[in-house]
């Protein structure tokens, strides 16, 4: 499992979408996806069926949804599944968000670790 905000979620992104072992999922939270452009010759199979959660500030002064979104739907292009969430909220995390991120994890993760 991968997980980031802002520019940790692009690292997570970047990182876990080439990464050669299959991960249970990526958060990326009020981020986006840095070199989008080389994504589809350095993906790596492995993770062509990873879970990804994204999650953006309406209110975002410093990454503006719009980047998260435009990321979103680079991903989608590429037939990665993106579970998409937004908040009125800034650049920041909120309760909402939090429980969404629960539940995401509960969803993904094996209910018994080896």
């Amino acid at each position: 499992m991968l997980a980031g905000f802002s520019q940790g979620g692009a690292v997570s992104l970047y990182t876990g979408l080439r990464y050669p072992e299959r991960l249970a999922g990526i958060l990326a939270l009020s981020s986006y996806l840095p070199l989008a452009g080389t994504l589809a010759a350095d993906r790596a199979p492995a993770n062509a069926g990873v879970p990804i959660f994204m999650a953006h500030g309406l209110d975002d002064g410093v990454l503006p949804i719009g980047m998260g979104l435009a990321s979103r739907e680079q991903l989608k292009a590429l037939g990665f599944g993106v579970e998409w969430h937004q908040y009125r909220m800034a650049h920041s995390v909120c309760q909402p968000e939090v429980a969404d991120i629960r539940e995401f994890l509960f969803r993904i993760l094996p209910d018994e670790l080896p």
